[in-house]
């Protein structure tokens, strides 16, 4: 079978760039090896969100009587919330499955293997080989769970991403290594039904990557619900004979042993480029990740890459965003390319954490003369009628320009935030603009104007 395109890989890269290059008029076909929509739609980004509503309802009820309401009875029903996680993902799954047909994409079940002169070999569940070539071959296969020397995943004592939201039973308690996204999304899930947690970091805070005032705002939250976190602290070893698991944690003050029921590994990704035929066909690869031009193309003429096994933000909105670029790039479309300085990053624990942009730190290290405004959602009345007071916005601009560099929040619903701050840095908004804006009242959103006024000594509310 020939076609004009054909995408390797159906997560949120490869079926986005299947239906754009659909749209644009080519013959699309799309290679998945197991469920459409990939690692974010099955295993990642929406039955993890499934599995955190499950745990705030959870969280609502328990604190009924803050207002108002009597509740009694109230448990966790663990199975009830995987089940219905799992019923969200194939929900979701289902709609990819439409979305193909409606866009006229021939779907294409089994393992891809490429090869030279822009072709693949695609195996089925039986074994059966099948070649297809096409003008243009898009890579998009993702990446998986990180696994450590020291911390080899077993499916069962030691777990990675995929475990952690199809257990069997609730673990009474828990040890997550590692504290990014999915590490603290984790934690907070099983903190919140009843699991004991502690979270074990590498770096000096928790969300390393965020603003250094969002990790310690997180971090303080995180302890008030019970969360123990250990910072500067790596996980040694993990002894699996007993019925538990041992944890040999190494600090600043010593060796510690953490007894658990389950340890997750929540280190990382790594990207899926082993036996795809990268070698055969002489794709360059560095560093795990399949090396790329501005417009995804690689080093061989015919063949692109996008979303988790290039390099850049690991992110599902991202390779989205990549594969839409690659698709019109290849369809003689007049295209920027993108700009990785804009692109938000959203935590879905609670609080949430949504930012954008340079740190404060990272301005600082630049030599930028900066103004920073913050205004903290305790002096929000719609924070305060809602009960969620924890956390802050935090703007940076430049000095001299009023540009918005960056933009950091920490608090409930700031996910839905974020999306203001990158618009209005793409349009070059300055500060003096973004204070001048009307944000409705009583909303968490006049937080961002309140916080740009606060940057020049114009904040009306603190």
């Amino acid at each position: 079978m020939k076609y004009d395109v054909i995408v390797l890989g159906s997560g949120p890269g490869g079926y986005v760039a299947a239906i754009r290059a659909s749209q644009l008029g080519h013959k699309v076909a799309i290679i998945e090896r197991e469920s459409l929509g990939g690692i974010c739609l099955n295993w990642g980004c929406i039955p993890t969100k499934a599995l955190l509503k499950s745990a705030q309802v959870f969280d609502y009820i328990n604190h009924a009587a803050d207002y108002g309401i009597k509740v009694a009875g109230q448990e966790v029903q663990f199975g009830d919330m995987v089940k219905r996680s799992r019923g969200v993902a194939d929900g979701m799954s289902k709609g990819i499955q439409f979305l193909m047909k409606k866009n006229k994409i021939d779907v294409i079940m089994g393992t891809g293997k490429l090869k030279a002169g822009k072709k693949i070999d695609v195996t089925d569940d039986k074994g059966a080989v099948a070649e297809y070539s096409a003008d243009h071959i898009i890579i998009a296969t993702g990446a998986r769970s990180r696994v450590l020397p020291n911390l080899p995943q077993d499916g069962k004592k030691i777990i990675g991403y995929r475990e952690a939201m199809t257990m069997a039973k609730q673990p009474k308690s828990m040890v997550v290594v590692g504290s990014g996204a999915i590490g603290v999304e984790f934690a907070n899930f099983y903190n919140t039904i009843g699991t004991e947690v502690t979270i074990v970091e590498y770096m000096p805070n928790i969300v390393p990557v965020e603003d250094q005032e969002v990790s310690k705002q997180l971090e303080r939250s995180f302890k008030k619900q019970g969360i123990k976190i250990k910072t500067n602290a790596e996980v040694t070893s993990v002894d699996t004979k007993g019925s538990g698991c041992k944890v040999t944690v190494k600090t600043k003050k010593g060796e510690e042993v953490i007894e658990a029921d389950v340890v997750l590994s929540a280190v990382g990704v790594i990207s899926n480029i082993e036996n795809i035929g990268l070698e055969d066909v002489g794709i360059a690869t560095d560093k795990g990740k399949i090396m790329v031009n501005d417009f995804y193309q690689t080093n061989i003429p015919g063949y692109y890459a996008i979303g988790d096994c290039v390099p850049g933000p690991a992110l599902a909105h991202v390779a989205s965003a990549e594969g839409i670029i690659c698709v019109e790039k290849i369809s003689g479309m007049n295209v920027e390319g993108l700009d990785y300085e804009n692109i938000p990053g959203c935590t879905y624990c609670a609080p949430e954490v949504a930012s954008v942009g340079m740190t404060e730190q990272q301005a600082k290290d630049k030599g930028i003369d900066i103004k920073v405004g913050k205004f903290p959602f305790s002096a929000s009345g719609k924070a305060s009628a809602a009960g969620h007071k924890d956390g802050f916005v935090k703007l940076i601009f430049d000095a001299k320009y009023g540009e918005l560099l960056g933009g950091h929040m920490i608090g409930a619903g700031v996910t839905e935030m974020i999306a203001e701050i990158v618009a209005v840095r793409k349009l070059e908004t300055t500060g003096h603009e973004l204070i001048k804006t009307v944000h409705p009242h009583p909303t968490m959103s006049e937080a961002v104007m309140e916080a740009a006024a606060a940057a020049y000594d114009e904040v009306i509310h603190i």
